[in-house]
């Protein structure tokens, strides 16, 4: 029987896997340099890195070679439209139990159609970790009735958008009730198999659920030791050399980043992100060296159409950015991304549904504003 496994599906994901497996070592008092080939302790858990909406690259064979994990297996996991014969199920037929029927035929058969893709047996695992539950892997092991954990998929991320109640609005209790007899699955907590859901912060979120516990990322950020933040850089950064030549850009000169999203569609995209150079590209009257983090997600070709900015990499999460040693910005700029875990600016922008307003319909991001509270 395996210890534990994480089934990852962005680079964020894999980060917080890193800071429960680091906290894991130092409380078992082996230490961050235990973290190597010849530790009883280290590489006792698999990771898991679905192919699904992000592309991992190198990083794959850096986090086998990292020594955090006994094995790193990569997922090529299946969105629902993947398979033909799961339209009809998804087609609202205008009758609420037509409709419910063909959800729980649906939730049953996706499953089966996703299994011959899923590469470990879990039920060989003690513990398994399972970000993004809503994705074809919640509904695989709710299926296959293995119990796991379900942590939130970006930094308080549901008190901005809780997608269990809006993907089932209307009739929510009933709608709850089904999953918890495991006939139909919902994400985040509510499915039968879901043993509990990890979140940062219970205090900020709308609403409740009952599998929800609070575990904060800051003590586990707080208790990482030099030589654990230098192994995630070394597991995150392709180049080291190239981003620290990047971010030495303008030392001397006002400075801002901006962290880009997939938001909207490329051309709105594009003057969503044009308008924030513009808007935010001076600090005090003075022209400011601007860069944009790009999102993993983001496809936008910011090299081409932003030929002034310095655009920095989507292949390692913002966090690692907190561990470069004299890094700082005056202005840090977000759309939805949460940035209370970012350490190196002076003066931190986020910008949320006012701002989105300006861009596209209301009813397409303030989603919490829609559910019908039953």
């Amino acid at each position: 029987m395996h210890e534990r496994i994480y089934v990852c599906h962005t680079f964020y994901h894999v980060y917080v896997a890193c800071l429960k497996e680091f906290h894991i070592l130092h409380q078992t008092n082996v230490g961050a340099q235990s973290a190597g080939k010849g530790s009883d302790k280290a590489g006792r858990a698999t990771l898991v890195l679905s192919k699904m909406s992000n592309k991992f690259g190198t990083m794959v064979d850096r986090a086998r070679e990292c020594g955090l994990f006994e094995e790193v297996i990569e997922y090529d996991e299946k969105v629902d439209t993947f398979f033909p014969e799961l339209k009809p199920l998804r087609t609202n037929t205008g009758s609420l139990p037509k409709n419910m029927l063909n959800r729980i035929k649906f939730c049953k058969r996706f499953a089966q159609l996703q299994e011959q893709y899923v590469p470990v047996d879990f039920t060989k695992y003690k513990d398994i970790y399972v970000f993004c539950d809503s994705d074809p892997i919640g509904y695989y092991l709710n299926y296959k009735k293995i119990r796991y954990h379900a942590l939130e998929d970006g930094l308080n991320c549901i008190k901005y958008g809780d997608q269990a109640r809006y993907d089932n609005n209307g009739h929510f209790r009933f709608k709850a009730w089904l999953a918890s007899t495991s006939l139909i699955f919902i994400q985040n907590g509510w499915g039968r198999y879901c043993i509990d859901m990890e979140v940062n912060d219970i205090s900020i979120l709308d609403y409740p659920c009952p599998k929800y516990i609070e575990v904060p990322r800051a003590p586990l950020v707080e208790e990482l030791t030099q030589s654990d933040k230098d192994l995630m850089l070394k597991l995150f950064v392709e180049n080291m050399d190239e981003l620290k030549q990047q971010l030495e850009e303008g030392k001397d000169k006002p400075r801002v980043l901006i962290l880009s999203e997939p938001l909207c569609d490329l051309e709105t995209r594009e003057r969503l992100f044009r308008d924030l150079v513009t808007e935010y590209g001076k600090v005090d009257g003075k022209d400011a060296i601007v860069m944009i983090k790009q999102h993993p997600r983001d496809y936008l070709d910011y090299n081409t159409l932003f030929p002034d900015v310095i655009l920095l990499a989507g292949t390692f999460p913002m966090e690692m950015l907190n561990f470069i040693d004299g890094l700082k910005f005056d202005k840090l700029v977000s759309v939805y991304t949460v940035v209370d875990s970012i350490k190196f600016v002076d003066e931190k922008i986020f910008l949320g549904d006012d701002f989105m307003d300006k861009y596209e319909a209301p009813e397409i991001h303030r989603l919490n504003e829609q559910i019908i509270d039953d």
